[in-house]
């Protein structure tokens, strides 16, 4: 993962109204529908590399739980996001983002995330959704490839290729959403459409759906540029995907 998108974007102004809980030892931003919900269903949002430390992944977590969804992001970094600092930055250059992902391999990052999954399970939930963004894309499709997941929603990850869906098509039986941009350097359209070629026309039987959003790059869907017509319709159209993906599914 080195790609200029995992560290570009915009912030986003507005104030979190969920809280930090403690599940079963790892720190955990929750937001909690206002409305009677399930509470045998849990959503589990993984972020981006910007982590908790990030307003725009509190506010897409209080999102959430708006339409009526029990809403867990957990901290998987450990407390050690990718700095504020580094958005936009260009002297934050692509090796200080490899530096930074060893330091955050699934050896370290995934424990925490079965923690918080095993906490959900001794509170009594028993059907889980999870829904990635970018780094946290890998650690979605993992979840479903381990049987974790009931359904799955991953919104222009890192840290995969096409290939990587040739395991999900056999182990997974999550229904799967994968929100793209047609400008992402990281999964571009033509690697999208080999993942097509393995999921897609009725060959992943759970279920399957892409979508690409025109004029949208690598963190679109939770950086996008609000000002921007193109980045404000994908994201806001990935939002409402993903609501409308779990409601047929979850």
């Amino acid at each position: 993962m080195s790609c200029s998108g995992c560290t570009s974007g915009h912030e986003y102004q507005g104030s979190p109204e969920g809280k930090m809980v403690d599940i079963n030892g790892v720190c955990c931003y929750v937001g909690t529908p206002t409305a009677t919900h399930d509470p045998r269903k849990a959503l589990i949002f993984l972020t981006d590399m910007f982590g908790l430390t990030l307003r725009n992944n509190l506010l897409l977590v209080d999102d959430f739980a708006r339409k009526g969804y029990l809403t867990i992001a957990p901290d998987y970094l450990n407390g050690d996001p990718a700095p504020p600092y580094a958005m936009n930055n260009p002297n934050f250059t692509s090796d200080m983002v490899k530096a930074w992902v060893q330091k955050h391999l699934p050896s370290v990052t995934r424990p925490p995330v079965d923690k918080v999954v095993q906490g959900l399970r001794d509170r009594g939930v028993t059907t889980i959704a999870v829904t990635g963004y970018c780094f946290g894309g890998r650690y979605a499709v993992d979840l479903a490839c381990d049987g974790v997941a009931d359904v799955v929603i991953v919104s222009h990850p890192s840290q995969l290729v096409p290939k990587d869906f040739e395991p999900f098509a056999q182990k997974a039986k999550a229904p799967l959403l994968l929100e793209m941009g047609d400008q992402d350097v990281e999964l571009t359209v033509q690697k999208q459409e080999q993942i097509d070629a393995i999921l897609g026309d009725g060959k992943y039987a759970p279920g399957y759906k892409r979508e690409c959003w025109p004029g949208c790059a690598h963190g679109f869907a939770v950086r996008g540029d609000p000002l921007a017509p193109q980045e404000f319709e994908g994201k806001k159209g990935s939002f409402d995907s993903s609501v409308a993906w779990l409601r047929k599914y979850f």
